[in-house]
């Protein structure tokens, strides 16, 4: 699904009376109001969705696959994203490649 598809599906889902272009709007607001907080290291909790949260990642050795010389990876800070249980049991439900 694509942003586009997001946008669609949301103005759908509203019915008559808001643009697509409202919607798109809407959309970009929170998607921007999400990376915001995670910039900041904030942890964003939607109930029955899910929770957004930064993690720190420690240094550590890696080896380059062409050459199998060690590598030193540098600490980093990630944005993970972790399930609700009813997230996770709703596509659990769902066959694959339905």
């Amino acid at each position: 699904m694509t942003k586009a598809d997001l946008v669609q599906q949301v103005s759908e889902s509203i019915g008559p009376g808001v643009t697509k272009k409202d919607c798109a709007v809407v959309v970009d607001a929170f998607l921007s109001a999400v990376k915001d907080a995670l910039a900041e290291h904030e942890n964003i909790e939607i109930r029955g969705f899910g929770s957004f949260k930064v993690r720190a990642r420690k240094s550590r050795l890696a080896r380059n696959p062409r050459t199998g010389e060690p590598v030193e990876v540098p600490p980093r800070t990630v944005p993970v994203f972790k399930p609700s249980k009813d997230l996770r049991e709703l596509v659990e439900a769902q066959p694959v490649g339905a």
